[in-house]
C-alpha cells in the first residue's frame, strides 16, 4: 500500500515518519506540510518526496497518515477520503461533531477504511487487558486518571502546540481515556457531570449503558512528578488496573497501520475507526458544553 504523510510536527517526526518508513507492507511515498520547508526537512532523511500540493500527494497514494491539529485534520481527512485514500488518523478526530461526521460520511461514501491512532488501543498489554475485562462484564465503576505534564515539564515538544493550549486536556488526553473505558463499560448514555480542576484539569462523570458509572480526571498541567495514566475497574470480578505498556509510540503506530491494511483488505471496520472516534468527539463536545455552562 502506498501511503503519504500529512503533517510535519513533533508527532509526525517522532512517530509517523519512522513507523511508515519502517513498515514492511507500506511504501512511504512522501510528505505534505503546511510549511513546504518543514515538509522537505522531514522528507529528506527518508528519501521521499516533499509535496507542495496536497492533492498531488493524494493522487499518488492509496492511503494517508495524518499528524495535524484536529481542525486541519478534519477537512483534509474528508478530502483524502473523497480522493479514494484510506485514512490513518490522529485523535481527536475533529473539534466539532459536525466536522467529525463529515469525515465519517466521506469515508463511508468512498468506501475507504479508517483507523484512528488511539495509542493505548494498539499496545499489546493494554489491548489484551481491555479485551479480557470486556469479556468478563459485571463492572460497577471505572476510574481513569490521564495526567500529563505537557505545560509544566521543561522541554516538552508539545508545549508549543496552539490547539492543545486552546482545547486543553479534555480534547487531547480525553480520547485516550474514553478509548479504554467505552469498550469495557459500554457506550455512555450521558455525561452526568463535568467540572474544572486546577490548570486545564477537568473531571467528568459518565453513566454507561451497562449500568456502570465512570469518572475521568484529565490534565496537561499536572506536576511532572504526578504525571501518568491509571485506569481502575471495580466490579463482580474484583479490582483490576490497566497494565503499563512495554512499547512506545512507533511500534503502536506500526500496529495501527497493520489494522488499516487489514480493514482495507477485508472491508471489515476496525473498532477504532472514524465512527468510534466520532462517538468520542460527541462525548467530548457534550462535556465541553457542560463545562462552559458551569462556574469555574
Amino acid at each position: 500500500m502506498r501511503i503519504g504523510l500529512l503533517g510535519t510536527g513533533p508527532w509526525a517526526q517522532a512517530a509517523h515518519a519512522p513507523a511508515l518508513s519502517g513498515h514492511r507492507d507500506l511504501d512511504f511515498v512522501g510528505v505534505w506540510g503546511r510549511r513546504p520547508e518543514a515538509a522537505r526537512e522531514l522528507a529528506d532523511p527518508y528519501g521521499v518526496r516533499a509535496y507542495d500540493d496536497v492533492d498531488a500527494l493524494l493522487a499518488d497514494v492509496d492511503a494517508v497518515a495524518v499528524a495535524l491539529p484536529p481542525h486541519v485534520q478534519a477537512g483534509l481527512a474528508a478530502r483524502a477520503a473523497r480522493a479514494g485514500c484510506h485514512l490513518l488518523l490522529d485523535k481527536p478526530l475533529a473539534p466539532t461533531v459536525a466536522q467529525g461526521r463529515a469525515v465519517v460520511e466521506a469515508a463511508e461514501e468512498a468506501k475507504v477504511a479508517s483507523v484512528v491512532f488511539l495509542t493505548t488501543r494498539f499496545q499489546p498489554e493494554p489491548e489484551a487487558w481491555i479485551a479480557e475485562q470486556a469479556s468478563l462484564g459485571g463492572w460497577f465503576t471505572g476510574r481513569a486518571q490521564w495526567l500529563g505534564a505537557v505545560f509544566t515539564a521543561d522541554g516538552n515538544p508539545f508545549a508549543a502546540s496552539p490547539w492543545r493550549r486552546e482545547m486543553g486536556a479534555l480534547w487531547d488526553v480525553g480520547p485516550h481515556a474514553l478509548s479504554v473505558l467505552l469498550p469495557v463499560l459500554g457506550d455512555a448514555r450521558r455525561v452526568s457531570a463535568a467540572a474544572y480542576g486546577p490548570g486545564d484539569t477537568v473531571h467528568l462523570v459518565l453513566d454507561h449503558v451497562s449500568g456502570a458509572s465512570s469518572t475521568l480526571t484529565l490534565s496537561l498541567t499536572a506536576p511532572p512528578a504526578a504525571a501518568g495514566a491509571t485506569v481502575e475497574l471495580r466490579g463482580a470480578s474484583g479490582v483490576t488496573l490497566l497494565p503499563e505498556a512495554s512499547e512506545g509510540a512507533v511500534p503502536a503506530l506500526t500496529r495501527a497501520a497493520d489494522a488499516l491494511l487489514t480493514a482495507a483488505g477485508t472491508g471489515t471496520p476496525h473498532p477504532c475507526d472514524a465512527a468510534f472516534a466520532l462517538r468520542i468527539t460527541d462525548l467530548l463536545a457534550t462535556a465541553e458544553a457542560l463545562l462552559r455552562g458551569g462556574a469555574r
